[in-house]
């Protein structure tokens, strides 16, 4: 199939994809290459047509329901389909995280016509298919035709339309029921701090509690990851790939971009997120004039407070999270804050409480024990002193 890649109603270059094998088997024409996603446009300045063909596809490929999606055998079966890379075909690969799409060379379409933003889509089916743990299959060809075909992540989620917004739910992985609840503490300490992100909230969908937060992009702007900005630079797996990154930022005209970036590292320390990887922070650009217009706000935060195993003495904890290209302690990633004093972080009294309070409203749902409750609270109160007392010993 002769294509046209597409970022917005921007034609950036023709292509021979090929619907079988899922790959560009040939680049017919590249017409604007500043607008295509940066790992394309990064290998373009020393373009070979083997590995940027190869590049495309690995992109495009990207853009689908990862292989390590929780449960995706049985979400494949009730969707009727054999790989998660069928789904980029139903809906051009549009999405709710930029404004690329493929259009069929002969196809008299703009992105006004098909955009997600602007036109609602079906999500009751492809939902439950998601969500329920009840046995359910997709008949309507309408239920595949969403911004669902291109979420990223290992956790089981689905976009819905709430009140005209787009919202994203997102569950558990496997049996763990805390992530919710995880992303919806983040929320709770963002706002206490005064720290850009996204709001969470919870719901109870088909007797499962999962969080909810609204697109953070509009049809006029779109997000991109630090693994695209990142892309084709060399790795130093040292605190030079933050300060690159930092640097790259700023010449583009973000200036408060390391503040952000440490505020995004203390709250890490705060919850313990142990999956702060380069798909789940970046930046937000305007999709008409490529312009880099801000860090994007604090997203993603589920992967916390893991308390693998606990007693009455001690708990077990991982201890560990991502920085750049790195596993790092918290105690040494905390340390890439210059002033933290500038946080004033009693204004996170009585948090312990509230997170209590929320974990045992839900309890007749999630089956979570008291003890738990109780051992999850002491970490967290943990975390809180042990950046108060960073806080009163820096000079």
């Amino acid at each position: 199939m002769k294509c046209i890649l597409m970022h917005k109603n921007t034609e950036v270059l023709v292509a021979e994809y090929n619907n079988v094998s899922k790959f560009f088997d040939e680049i017919i024409e590249i017409k604007n290459i500043e607008y295509s996603p940066l790992s394309l446009s990064n290998l373009y300045n020393n373009y070979d047509e083997t590995q940027f063909k190869i590049a495309l596809s690995d992109w495009f490929k990207g853009r689908g329901i990862p292989s390590w999606r929780d449960k995706l055998d049985i979400l494949l079966v009730r969707l009727n389909i054999k790989t998660p890379e069928e789904l980029l075909d139903k809906a051009f690969g549009l999405s709710l995280s930029d404004q690329y799409w493929i259009k069929p060379l002969d196809a008299n379409i703009t992105y006004d016509d098909i955009n997600f933003f602007d036109h609602d889509f079906e999500y009751s089916e492809f939902m439950t298919a998601s969500l329920s743990n009840n046995e359910i299959n997709i008949t309507s060809t309408n239920s595949l035709k969403t911004p669902n075909n291109t979420t990223d992540g290992m956790l089981k989620k689905a976009w819905i339309i709430k009140d005209s917004k787009r919202c994203l739910l997102k569950s558990g992985y496997k049996n763990e029921i805390l992530q919710p609840f995880n992303e919806v503490l983040a929320s709770m300490i963002c706002n206490r701090l005064n720290f850009e992100h996204v709001p969470y909230t919870l719901e109870v969908i088909n007797n499962k509690v999962v969080s909810s937060c609204e697109c953070f992009i509009n049809k006029d702007t779109e997000f991109i990851p630090a693994s695209q900005i990142l892309n084709g630079i060399t790795k130093n797996k040292s605190k030079k790939d933050y300060f690159n990154y930092i640097k790259i930022l700023e010449d583009h005209g973000i200036t408060n971009a390391k503040e952000k970036l440490e505020n995004m590292y203390i709250l890490d320390f705060l919850i313990m997120n142990e999956d702060r990887h380069l798909n789940n922070f970046g930046i937000i650009r305007d999709v008409n004039n490529l312009k880099w217009l801000d860090v994007a706000p604090i997203f993603d935060n589920g992967q916390s407070l893991n308390v693998i195993a606990y007693d009455s003495d001690e708990l077990a904890i991982s201890g560990e999270g991502r920085f750049f290209y790195n596993i790092e302690t918290f105690d040494n990633i905390i340390k890439i804050v210059d002033n933290i004093k500038r946080i004033d972080v009693n204004k996170l009294d009585g948090i312990v409480e509230e997170f209590d309070e929320l974990l045992t409203k839900y309890k007749n749902i999630t089956g979570i024990s008291d003890d738990r409750i109780h051992k999850l609270c002491i970490l967290l109160n943990r975390q809180i002193n042990k950046l108060k007392n960073i806080i009163n010993v820096q000079d």
